[in-house]
């Protein structure tokens, strides 16, 4: 699969995967070595998926030094089924406290309040969503009485990222949608009682949702909840009460065996990352008469760069000589325009340094 064939794809998810797992998984399709059967075919139940599903745990484990305190579940139905699974499995009595950085965190909220209290204890709307609030402001904004407070990582449409875990008092359950950025550095998954991503960012395709949750919260389920909605279903079970997304959790699979053998894990993942997005926002910086950033940058993404142009009649010319040149799905968000560049992961270095220099020769014109 010639690299020289493939377009450089700046999709917001599904995302770009590894070039090295694409091609393990044209290599196996028809047939996975040694089983005589494609990983689209073979049982859930089969000896070879078992320890599919016993890597994929393993790797991110040791990918995200997660400790035996969290258990790692592997749903389906995307993260906004998760916007009502946390609040049916965490709402007690006190509801929950969201803290609200872009369009995500606005639906997670929303679905929430569908479900039980779902206050917004700070949101970053009025401002349109350029920045994530500081400790100090969440301290002075949170209910002490909340079961859980819940953020969103890294929203995909404004390109608004936390620079880090909150610093909130330990006591406090953080809950958490870490789909846009999982995988994309270290983080300390002991903080949280929830974590959860889809995994067509940055773990694999479309189809699995991996939830990390702690024991105590997984303690606090209540009674009643129906089965496949209950995190203790798939605790219970190795998440195989029915048939998970096999072929899904393969790729995911071979994905984090890519971070832990080729790339060295999170921190050099980080590392390569922080290089790829400062390719692009110094080219933004250097010509702010024609590219405006939208987050502020405190708060700017590492895995959605966005912008727009000083004169919005610029950006079909900005896409269309962006595609000519073999780089796809630029385009914002239908709810927000302007330009996206999503460098997941797996976005090689080449792909960001073609983009960067494509924006300097649109800029210098």
């Amino acid at each position: 699969m010639p690299e020289r064939d493939r377009v450089v794809n700046f999709a917001p998810g599904p995302g770009v995967l590894p070039l090295p797992v694409l091609e393990q998984v044209r290599d196996d399709l028809p047939s996975v070595p040694g089983l005589g059967a494609s990983a689209l075919e073979v049982s859930h139940r089969s000896a070879w998926f078992e320890g599919v599903l016993a890597e994929a745990e393993a790797n991110l484990r040791a990918l995200l030094r997660i400790g035996d305190a969290h258990r790692v579940l592997f749903c389906q139905g995307g993260a906004s089924m998760q916007f009502a699974m946390v609040p049916m499995n965490l709402h007690r009595d006190g509801g929950a406290d969201h803290i609200v950085t872009g369009s995500w965190g606005v639906r997670a909220a929303a679905e929430g309040g569908a479900i039980g209290r779902a206050r917004i204890a700070w949101s970053g709307e009025t401002g349109s969503f350029v920045r994530t609030p500081t400790d100090e402001e969440l301290l002075g904004s949170l209910d002490p009485g909340a079961d859980y407070v819940y953020l969103t990582s890294n929203e995909t449409i404004q390109g608004v990222e936390y620079p880090g875990t909150p610093a909130l008092p330990g006591d406090v359950v953080l809950a958490a949608d870490v789909s846009s950025d999982f995988l994309s550095r270290p983080i300390d998954v002991a903080r949280y009682g929830v974590l959860f991503a889809g995994a067509q960012k940055n773990a694999g395709p479309a189809g699995v949702t991996i939830v990390i949750v702690r024991d105590d919260v997984l303690e606090r389920v209540p009674d009643g909840l129906p089965t496949m909605l209950d995190y203790r279903t798939y605790a219970t079970h190795g998440s195989l009460y029915n048939t998970p997304p096999v072929f899904a959790i393969y790729v995911v699979s071979l994905v984090t065996r890519w971070l832990r053998d080729e790339i060295g894990g999170l921190d050099a993942m980080a590392e390569i990352n922080d290089a790829k997005a400062r390719l692009l926002y110094d080219v933004i910086d250097e010509h702010p008469d024609v590219f405006e950033g939208h987050a502020e940058p405190a708060a700017r993404s590492r895995m959605n760069v966005t912008f727009r142009l000083a004169r919005t009649d610029d950006e079909a010319a900005f896409l269309a000589g962006a595609a000519e040149e073999g780089m796809v799905e630029l385009r914002g968000h239908r709810s927000v325009g302007g330009i996206r560049a999503s460098i997941y992961n797996a976005m090689p270095v080449e792909g960001v340094e073609r983009l960067a220099a494509f924006m300097r020769r649109f800029a210098e014109r």
